[in-house]
């Protein structure tokens, strides 16, 4: 289906390496069914796509944690795309941005019918912080899409207490929060969503204190995580992870077939990306010789070269 709409084959690639590929091909076989233009599926795919892609940072894991992204999305998409747009077509733009979502969301999770199913409250402390997301926006003068952040971050907290069971934010205690960031932690989002989910508690903590909903000011309690430079690079590679990075390299095209070269070099040689980099085709290279012993290295480079 995908082949309709997309020439390349690193396109297609791309789309069903997502973690919601099934759903994005059952959308885009929904809209040629309905006889949607090819221009507007190949406009639609790299949104829904790109959606999927943003959930998942913030800790979705099944297609019907989805919802719960939409609107930060929505958000995140217009500061980046329409920052400098007017108002009316900043709104333009998050329709053309949320109704595709809308509609493959509507063919996946069951019971999912877009603006009219019962929303979550905007401030999940309503009860013990009622005037927080005044403070938010009056206050502190957080945009929009800064404040659907602080409530996509304080519902994930409000689930967390809901859970362990503490229904009174007077009972929060170090324990609580340090148990918080520890399960929301990397792997299971990613190490920005944490620091985010860190500052929106501090601020939170800050205000509750304020308020004198806590009698101390707990906010220091929370420590950011630690994140290193290159500390996701391994040592060292197996050759089952390189037989991996060689085995996802498309060899039907010329560059294809160049860089599958170049990572045999690097995997069998040990040459630096640089030294790979400066290499010349010398024809004296190339010839064939008789020797006994020849190098296997060499003989599986020329080999991937000759296909």
């Amino acid at each position: 289906m995908l082949e309709k709409y997309y020439i390349r084959p690193s396109t297609i690639d791309r789309i069903q390496e997502s973690w919601i590929a099934s759903t994005v091909e059952q959308y885009v076989g929904w809209m040629a069914e309905r006889r949607y233009t090819d221009r507007s599926v190949s406009r639609r795919i790299p949104i829904v796509v790109s959606f999927g892609e943003f959930a998942k940072a913030q800790g979705a894991r099944e297609v019907e944690n989805l919802p719960d992204h939409v609107e930060p999305f929505v958000q995140a998409w217009i500061g980046e795309h329409a920052r400098r747009r007017s108002r009316r077509r900043r709104k333009q733009i998050g329709n053309e941005v949320r109704n595709p979502i809308r509609q493959m969301l509507k063919l996946a999770v069951s019971g999912y019918i877009g603006r009219g199913r019962s929303h979550k409250p905007d401030n999940p402390f309503e009860r013990q912080a009622p005037g927080l997301l005044k403070y938010l926006a009056e206050e502190k003068g957080l945009r929009q899409s800064s404040i659907y952040q602080y409530q996509f971050s304080l519902r994930q907290f409000a689930t967390y207490l809901e859970r362990i069971g503490i229904d009174d934010l007077a009972k929060l205690s170090p324990t609580v929060l340090s148990g918080f960031i520890a399960e929301y932690a990397p792997p299971r989002v990613s190490w920005s969503t944490v620091r985010n989910a860190c500052g929106v508690l501090r601020v939170f903590l800050r205000y509750l204190h304020r308020e004198g909903a806590l009698a101390k000011d707990l906010s220091s309690l929370v420590e950011f995580p630690q994140s290193y430079r290159h500390a996701g690079v391994p040592r060292s590679t197996s050759w089952e992870q390189v037989e991996q990075v060689l085995a996802g390299i498309d060899r039907r095209s010329t560059s294809g077939k160049r860089d599958f070269v170049m990572m045999m070099l690097l995997a069998t040689y040990g040459l630096r990306a640089a030294e790979v980099a400066t290499l010349t085709l010398d024809a004296r290279l190339c010839t064939l010789r008789d020797d006994p012993s020849p190098s296997p290295p060499a003989s599986s480079c020329a080999v991937a070269a000759g296909r």
